[in-house]
């Protein structure tokens, strides 16, 4: 009987992924030539652009002759983006800021503001991470994780909105995680602030319809664990290198978040995947999370190689971690290859 409750517990979540990626399949995820001309000339702000999917985001931007307003710590790696989006066509504005001071955020609205004359998109991207047990990670890990995640989100989006109500228009775009959903095991200050994003979307996609601004809109993006530099810069208490399974290629979620921004939704899962634990999560909402629970405890704990505990880039911003893509995926193909052809013992 538990051998085959076993069996089941592991077919369980390809069936659901598989049942939502027929229902909910071939949704469109990238712009057409036609419709990259509704981004060019367009003012976005976008934090967390020094790397990873801001970096992305604002890249691809950059491209399509929009105006981006470029927010992270590092104004070097700021500069570089800068140098790609204007090589490419469009306009770029560095504001170093660090999100978790309001301060700065409104100084990133205003100097936005002074450059371009308005903003049509904002988007909310910085974010930073901590994997471990929940009591091994430091106290002032959690708190700066609640300060980068939630509350510079709110500071973003406070002034984004208020904004887009002078003027009558304007798309905010919230990163969430698939972990707003579904919260993971060793994640927890991460899921917690994610869960909180999704929230705040709902609550304020709310208001906006009481107050009738039909021309305003909150969409909150829901990832899959995703091969970005995140994972290079998260704090990690857990003693292993940090992993997880079936990661997405950042290109794709970067192109959803571009069309999101011309195409608003509430909330916009990213891919099969990602749409699959949406909807498990609300199918059988207890097995998905212990499912998802089992799956990070084999990936982190089980199947990774040790690593030293760091605090990562919650503090402090690390070199070298600039790309979009973070290499995870071929880290952990490499990783495999090596256990796998080591001595049985």
């Amino acid at each position: 009987m538990d051998a085959n409750r076993n069996s089941s517990w592991r077919l369980l979540p390809h069936l659901l992924l598989l049942c939502t990626a027929l229902l909910l399949g071939g949704c469109a995820t990238t712009l057409s030539t036609d419709q990259q001309a509704l981004v060019a000339g367009k003012t976005y702000v976008v934090t967390g652009a020094s790397s990873g999917l801001g970096r992305g985001v604002a890249e691809r931007l950059g491209g399509m002759r929009a105006n981006v307003v470029l927010a992270a710590r590092r104004a070097d790696a700021l500069e570089q983006v800068a140098g790609r989006i204007t090589a490419a066509g469009g306009q770029a504005l560095v504001v170093p800021t660090d999100v978790a001071d309001p301060t700065q955020v409104q100084r990133l609205a205003q100097a936005a503001l002074a450059r371009f004359g308005r903003i049509d998109v904002w988007i909310n991207n910085a974010g930073v991470g901590a994997i471990g047990r929940f009591e091994d990670v430091p106290l002032e890990d959690h708190a700066r994780i609640v300060d980068v995640n939630l509350k510079g989100v709110i500071y973003g989006s406070h002034v984004a909105l208020r904004q887009f109500r002078q003027q009558g228009s304007g798309n905010l775009v919230n990163l969430g995680s698939v972990e707003s959903v579904i919260p993971l095991a060793y994640h927890a200050s991460y899921a917690s602030t994610k869960a909180a994003i999704l929230g705040l979307g709902r609550a304020l996609n709310e208001e906006l319809r009481l107050a009738k601004l039909d021309k305003v809109h909150v969409t909150t993006i829901l990832p899959w664990a995703t091969d970005t530099e995140f994972f290079n810069q998260a704090a990690n208490y857990s003693g292993h290198k940090p992993r997880m399974p079936m990661m997405d290629d950042p290109m794709k979620v970067v192109d959803i978040i571009v069309r999101a921004t011309v195409f608003p939704r509430e909330e916009v899962p990213t891919g099969w995947k990602a749409r699959g634990a949406y909807w498990s999560h609300r199918i059988a909402p207890d097995v998905a999370e212990r499912l998802a629970a089992d799956i990070a405890h084999k990936a982190q704990y089980e199947s990774s190689p040790p690593a030293p505990a760091t605090s990562g880039a919650v503090h402090q911003p690390m070199p070298g971690t600039t790309g979009i893509d973070g290499g995870v995926r071929e880290r952990m193909r490499q990783e495999d290859a090596a256990r796998e052809a080591a001595p049985q013992r």
